[in-house]
């Protein structure tokens, strides 16, 4: 195995990045259960555990000055999809933080190049798509996702050699954008505040719509597929345009495709639990609770009591804090987690943030929220001897009044 360093510079910073150069390979990885599974994939599965296991959303992401050394100064695409850098970005607020998940830093946009749809990331304006999908035509001249270990390798080689690096110690989690997600960024070309040609579509064509849904949920099966086979022990789909449909809208051109995608992967890997997480899904959450996902992510628009009410004990749940939260005191950050912890219960929680870490989000914040979730257990065994307390209390009292 060849190792080697990558020196990048930017305002001075100085970024060291130890690589490993893996063999891509066809050959599976075997996850089967087992009691040293790692804690966040145990919790996915249903299985009890001692504590809440912790991730957070864009992990990857913008609020650390290590992960700006490299933002500076390399374009989105080249960072998510050359392996050394991915890597070094995707293991950075894991070595920083531990938390209990590694999610391997990429974009929802990565697998569309490989059926025809070619995008960049503008700094500062986001994803751009200079031929938008708008016509019959264009769907039937769109690729499929026959190969894509020869369409997208380093995929692979990122997700691989990630499981190699984290060795055990916590959960690598894949991700896929949806089909309605990414149906909408083609359509619109870029990030749009009424998602205005989608539904012009939606509500003048929709059957151009439905089938560009149909060619996505096919190459996003593959996908999906293909993350698990180089390593992924968990997958969340990321539906992070929810929140522009009605909740009648959501159960026509996002949940069914959603459900399709996990239905066909857990046919073939029952052993990798799917999360689904729809921003904006809580505003629709009689809908939601209709998903197939082993763990429903959960904005935090809504209390997660109330989410827990309506979802029902058979659903899992993931979230849901306030990520502005993060920008607050310590006691702020420990009253509010702690909160969620308590409406969640015990078990079949995952904590995590309602959708991403904000830009800015001060880093010792980030720390001092997974260092709760550490705590969780304790936290949990506290109100659990609080309400004895105070039901051997009421017994007394209604003894003493006969």
């Amino acid at each position: 195995m060849q190792s080697r360093c990558l020196n990048t510079r930017s305002s001075g910073i100085t970024a060291q990045v130890q690589t490993r150069r893996l063999p891509v390979s066809r050959s599976s990885v075997t996850c089967k259960a087992a009691a040293q599974d790692p804690l966040l994939l145990r919790v996915a599965r249903g299985e009890e555990a001692d504590r809440t296991p912790v991730w957070l959303m864009r992990q990857a992401g913008r609020y650390m000055a290590e992960f700006r050394a490299y933002s500076d100064k390399y374009p989105f695409r080249m960072r998510s999809e050359t392996p050394d850098i991915a890597i070094e970005l995707s293991m950075q607020p894991w070595r920083a933080f531990k938390p209990d998940g590694v999610i391997f830093f990429s974009d929802i946009l990565t697998p569309l190049p490989a059926l025809g749809i070619e995008f960049d990331v503008i700094k500062g304006k986001g994803p751009r798509i200079d031929d938008p999908i708008r016509s019959m035509e264009q769907i039937k001249a769109l690729k499929t996702l026959d190969d894509p270990l020869n369409s997208l390798p380093f995929v692979h080689e990122i997700l691989s050699s990630l499981r190699k690096e984290v060795d055990g110690q916590a959960t690598l989690l894949g991700f896929v954008g949806t089909p309605w997600t990414l149906a909408a960024y083609a359509m619109e070309g870029k990030a749009d505040r009424d998602c205005k040609q989608t539904k012009m579509i939606m509500f003048n064509n929709p059957a151009l719509l439905h089938a560009l849904l149909e060619h996505l949920t096919t190459a996003l099966i593959t996908y999906v597929g293909y993350q698990i086979e180089a390593g992924a022990q968990v997958v969340q789909l990321f539906d992070s345009w929810a929140h522009h449909l009605s909740p009648e809208q959501f159960a026509e051109f996002s949940l069914p495709y959603a459900n399709r995608i996990t239905e066909a992967v857990r046919a073939k890997y029952p052993h990798v639990p799917i999360i689904f997480h729809a921003n904006g899904g809580t505003g629709k959450l009689d809908v939601v609770a209709g998903s197939n996902a082993d763990v429903i992510g959960l904005d935090w628009s809504t209390s997660m009591r109330v989410c827990r009410q309506t979802l029902g004990p058979q659903h899992k749940v993931q979230g849901n804090v306030d990520p502005m939260v993060l920008f607050g005191t310590q006691e702020v950050i420990e009253a509010e987690v702690k909160r969620v912890l308590l409406e969640a219960g015990p078990q079949g929680h995952i904590l995590n943030v309602g959708h991403g870490v904000v830009q800015g989000t001060p880093e010792e914040n980030v720390g001092y929220f997974c260092e709760l979730a550490r705590q969780s257990g304790k936290i949990h065994q506290e109100q659990q001897q609080q309400q004895q307390n105070q039901h051997a209390a009421n017994g007394q009292l209604v003894g003493a009044a006969v």
